[in-house]
């Protein structure tokens, strides 16, 4: 079949814009650290651009201290962190106070703040709402603000009143004067993402809309943290493939995800402000895989996706 020069010239034009808003995705990008992985941050260095955002994961069990000594690792290293905040373990206002006034002498300008997964909170916040109208962020001279988005609702709580949450959290935060930004829970489909982000904006809902990616990961290992974290209908993605055994420990990437979202973004579909990565198969690892992507070392394939280390774009 031949093609009038033309439309080739389109489709090439179309492929060349798309590649580079994919490259631009891994560029901007931020990523996710527990604190285990602190050691690493040092490599870590000649693989993401200085000041790229790290927020750095709280764990059940873990120390509020060990947070702040991992943001002030983050610092020194010279990127932006961004503590995870579960509110319902926070025993009251006071012990707020001083969490934020640790972070802010380590150099953190915005915390993420989330409920939290535990049934009964431990002082009086079971809500971020709860925290936004104390004060305390604007009394430590936080500017901005991260919270989370879920497109694909939460397992435990009615779709209606997780939207009524996203708007309330927004709302507060914004006449708190705090920049804010929605980040989401990882996802394995890009539409829901962007019919939720398109809905918002839509409303004249004002934050950063931040897709929320698991990064390169064995499959094994995405379905156990998404059946932990309650991850949506887009899990079907996952089992896209037979479910045989060589499957399961064959490795899943974020590429349909990344380069839908990208299309989407570069075709006026739908305004957001960039991808997160969660480091399910290692932090290092998808430092490595961000710094291909930032740097075009991949090439678009047929099936919708693209090819990360298959030698670098012109």
């Amino acid at each position: 079949m031949l093609h009038r020069r033309e439309d080739v010239i389109e489709v090439g034009a179309r492929e060349a814009g798309l590649v580079q808003e994919i490259a631009r995705l891994g560029r901007e990008a931020s990523i996710e650290i527990n604190v285990q992985d602190v050691v690493h941050l040092e490599p870590s260095r000649a693989l993401l651009p200085a000041g790229t955002k790290v927020y750095v994961s709280h764990l059940p069990k873990q120390h509020w201290q060990q947070t702040e000594a991992a943001c002030r690792a983050v610092r020194a290293a010279g990127f932006r962190p961004v503590p995870h905040v579960p509110v319902r373990l926070l025993a009251g206002a006071e012990a707020f106070d001083r969490l934020l006034a640790g972070f802010a002498a380590g150099g953190c300008d915005e915390v993420l703040l989330i409920a939290g997964d535990y049934a009964h909170p431990l002082g009086p916040f079971a809500t971020v709402a709860d925290v936004l109208v104390t004060g305390l962020l604007e009394k430590h001279r936080l500017t901005r603000v991260s919270m989370a988005g879920h497109p694909e609702g939460h397992p435990k709580v009615p779709l209606d009143e997780i939207r009524l949450a996203e708007r309330e959290k927004v709302m507060l935060a914004t006449q708190a004067g705090l920049d804010v930004s929605l980040v989401t829970q990882f996802f394995f489909e890009h539409a829901p993402f962007v019919e939720w982000a398109g809905n918002l904006n839509t409303r004249g809902i004002r934050a950063l809309f931040i897709a929320g990616i698991a990064g390169p990961a064995r499959s094994t290992t995405l379905l156990k943290f998404a059946m932990r974290c309650g991850v949506g209908p887009s899990i079907r993605a996952l089992s896209a493939r037979p479910s045989t055994f060589v499957h399961l420990l064959a490795d899943h990437g974020p590429e349909h995800v990344v380069r839908g979202l990208a299309h989407a973004r570069s075709a006026g579909v739908v305004d957001f402000a960039g991808i997160h990565l969660f480091c399910f198969g290692g932090y290092l690892r998808t430092c490595e895989w961000l710094h291909r992507v930032a740097h075009g070392e991949f090439r678009l394939n047929g099936q919708a996706g693209f090819d990360v280390g298959a030698g670098r774009v012109a």
